[in-house]
Parts: C-alpha cells; structure tokens; sequence
C-alpha cells in the first residue's frame, strides 16, 4: 500500500483534516468568520487532492479494504465527510447571521444541524464502513415510533416550536399579548417552551404546544409604538370645543407622548352636567404605556382651574332630585276595612 500512488494523497488529506479541526478549535466561538474560512479553505484543499488523485469520498478503492490500507483510506475519508458537515453548518451560521436572524432562527438553526449531522452519520456508516444503511433506517424508524408514543407531549412541543419558528407570527424582542391574558416580551425561544417577561419583570414559561392553540397580538409589528386611550368626563362649563382644545393642550405638555402621530381627543357624549371625552395618544413601545398614562393623568390634575378645566362627578354620584310627595282625600267610608288606598286623579 505504501507504493500505491494513492497512499500518499490519502496521509495529506488526513493531516490536512487533522490540522483543519486544531485551527478551527483555536479560533473560538467568537470568530464565526474566521472559522467559517478555515473550514472552507481546509475542505476546499482536501477536495481539490483527493480529485486530482482519483479519491473517493462515497467508495473505498481496491487496495484500501485491509490493513494500514484501510485505516488510512478511511480516516480519509471520515474526516472529508466531517470537514463537509462544518463547512455547510458554517455557511448556515453565516447565512442567518446576514439577514440579523441569529437568536429568531435558533429553532431552524438546530434543526439543520442536526439534519446536517445525521446525514453525514448516515453517508459515513454507508460510504466508509459499508453499513447497511437501509437496514438501520428501518429499525430506527421502529425505535422512532415507540419514543413518540413515549414523549408525546414533549414531540408535540417541539413541532409546535418548530410551526411558530416557520410561521415568524413573532420574534425574540417582540412584545406579545395572548388570548388568555398573558402578555410580555419574547426574551427566549427553544425547542420546548418561549420565555417571556411580563411587566412586572416575572419570568412565563409558555409551552409551544400551549402557544400555539393561542391567539397571539404582536405589539411590535409593524412597530414598537402603541396607541392607548383614556377616558375622562369633564364639567360641562365650557362647549365641546373649548374642551377639545384643552384637553389637546393637556396632551401636548406630556413627555411621555408620542408627537408624531399626534394624540387625539374624541368627544363620546354631551349633556347638561359633562361631557365624556376619550382621549387617544401614542407611546414609543407597550413598556411605556403606564408612565404615559400616569403622566396623563397627573397633568389633568395639575391643570385643574386653568382654561375652565373642572371635572364632572361621576354618573354614580349623581342622584335624582326627589319630587314633591302628593296625597290625596281618602274615599273609603268610615269603618271600611280598606284603609290607606289613595286613588289617583280622576278626569
């Protein structure tokens, strides 16, 4: 073997995997692009000696079945397997990188690494060691079958994971609300839960299969502002329009509020002791929306008096006038025994 013109070819590409895995593992993880070049040019430069001599990745050739032979052909060879798992794991990484999805697509990132990995474990056990691939597809199916029954719940997590993933109905950072209340900022998404903190700063594991029988409201999209309306009932001093033309005014003076669009007062109703007004108002994100309100609602107050401002008691304190209590002559003769009955007036 050592005569073969192949033997030497093969102890290069072997030393050139070797040397590949040392750099990329100095490196580090901090170095995507730096690694994803060192995969690249030590897979490229095996590739390029192992066609320029006639090797094979997927067949063993005649003379390297036994012996030294064979060990040296098929470290070859796992190792140019190997070395093209990392290259497309690393195009992967930097891919998703480029488009600023690194944390969205953990999810799919896993996935087609894992993807990645089995498809070269499986051309290994064919390719390199002749294993009967089909075979072992076949009882892994059987054993597959078994563990899904096993951990439905948890299989039923991770497809769901991957469904909302696909579906990008929301993303790491966004601000969500659910259909049973629950509302908070996406800070984790894996395999089997998505991770939000609430406002106050509490931390809600939701299931994905959970997540994905919600109705979800993304606050974030298509942006972070978030309009919130409050009302307010004011004494009805001044006409509709003095009103509107303060309540702008109370608006304006708020930091909190978004000046662009700018905030909105809607009169709801008018009668002769208030009038209800809704007012309308933009935050840069859902996370200001109770200092914004708070703001509001202290610049009402602080403007009491000014501009005819007063505010109007609520309709629960407001009681009816009670009206003058009328009696009238009884008719019943004397000794009836019908007492107290007080017809109404006759025409």
């Amino acid at each position: 073997m050592v005569d073969d013109p192949a033997f030497l070819p093969l102890v290069l590409i072997d030393l050139l995997g070797l040397a590949g895995i040392v750099v990329w593992h100095l490196q580090g993880r901090r170095r995507p692009r730096a690694r994803l070049a060192v995969q690249l040019l030590f897979f490229s430069a095996m590739t390029v000696l192992a066609a320029c001599n006639g090797i094979w990745p997927h067949q063993l050739g005649a003379n390297e079945t036994t012996g030294l032979a064979a060990f040296v052909a098929k470290s070859a060879r796992v190792l140019w397997w190997t070395h093209l798992a990392w290259a497309v794991i690393g195009l992967m990484h930097i891919y998703f990188a480029l488009n600023r999805r690194p944390r969205e697509a953990h999810l799919l990132q896993d996935l087609f690494v894992a993807l990645a990995y089995l498809g070269v474990g499986l051309s290994i056990l064919g390719f390199v060691f002749g294993a009967p691939v089909g075979t072992l597809v076949a009882t892994s199916g059987v054993v597959a079958v078994i563990l899904g029954l096993a951990l439905q719940n948890t299989l039923g997590d991770v497809f769901s994971g991957i469904a909302l993933t696909l579906g990008r109905s929301h993303a790491i950072g966004d601000w969500i609300v659910l259909s049973d209340g629950t509302e908070g900022r996406v800070v984790e998404t894996n395999w089997r839960a998505t991770n939000l903190v609430t406002g106050a700063h509490n931390l809600v594991v939701l299931p994905n299969s959970l997540l994905a029988k919600l109705s979800l409201t993304n606050l974030s999209r298509p942006d972070e502002t978030h309009w919130i309306s409050q009302s307010v009932r004011i004494a009805a001093s001044q006409g509709p329009q003095d009103s509107i033309e303060t309540l702008r005014a109370v608006l304006r003076s708020c930091e909190e509020i978004l000046r662009d669009p700018a905030p909105i007062v809607a009169l709801k109703s008018v009668d002769a002791l208030a009038i209800e007004a809704e007012l309308q108002f933009c935050v840069a994100s859902p996370a200001r929306r109770t200092p914004a309100r708070n703001e509001v609602l202290d610049q009402l107050y602080r403007n009491y008096g000014a501009d005819g401002l007063a505010f109007a008691p609520a309709m629960a304190l407001i009681q009816p006038a009670p009206g003058p209590i009328r009696s009238y002559p009884s008719t019943t003769a004397p000794g009836s025994p019908v007492t107290g009955f007080r017809p109404g007036p006759t025409a």
